[in-house]
């Protein structure tokens, strides 16, 4: 597989969901993962005290990872962070020895076959905010997760102001993910649709 989509969104009919249809649909050689489809339980109940046994689908989002030349993850920023469903998904699936070990010396490797990644970013704060609030989940997500466990290259990008965007601008990021999935096809050397799915008229303006 060339690459693999995490969408993060509880919500099936959210704009994150629609994102990454849209880029998947376009590469030619991906695939979605919606984590609300996904069955575990997503409460890391011991800490790394004790390993809790892994969840089919668990099982077989890590082979996923395992096989992807691209990870892309879609998702909106709740209160600083990432919703509980993706959080509890790093938590249960990304393990030591796994997707990431310690050096002797206590440097981090990243044990991902990965080398590209993106983060489709979505958040109601207005852009003009983030200077003062941050993008906390940027750093979280891009930088101690997908980088952590590998992934040397991760883009970030971000749609700010999803509350109040019009339909022309939710149209202009829908037109922006499949221009990112086409563009990363080309670059894996996969097959080329020949149009993207239009986006979904139930795509409302929330992240």
């Amino acid at each position: 597989m060339s690459a693999l989509v995490l969408d993060g969104h509880p919500d099936a009919r959210s704009l994150t969901a629609a994102l990454a249809q849209r880029y998947a649909a376009a590469h030619g050689d991906a695939r979605v993962l919606a984590l609300r489809d996904l069955d575990f339980d997503p409460n890391l109940r011991f800490g790394y005290r004790e390993r809790m046994t892994l969840e089919p689908d668990l099982v077989e989002a890590k082979r996923a990872l395992q096989s992807a030349d691209t990870v892309v993850i879609a998702t909106p920023l709740w209160w600083g962070s990432v919703p509980a469903l993706l959080k509890g998904f790093f938590d249960r699936a990304l393990l030591p020895q796994q997707e990431y070990r310690y050096t002797k010396l206590g440097l981090v490797e990243g044990l991902l076959p990965a080398r590209h990644g993106r983060l489709l970013l979505l958040a109601d704060t207005p852009w003009y905010f983030v200077p003062f609030t941050g993008l906390p989940a940027q750093t979280h997500v891009a930088r101690g997760t997908m980088r952590f466990c590998g992934i040397r290259s991760v883009r970030t990008h971000r749609m700010l102001g999803v509350k109040d965007a019009s339909d022309a601008t939710i149209t202009r990021w829908l037109d922006r993910a499949e221009r990112l999935g086409a563009a990363d096809g080309r670059r894996a050397g996969a097959p080329q649709p020949i149009a993207a799915e239009a986006a979904s008229s139930s795509v409302v303006a929330t992240s």
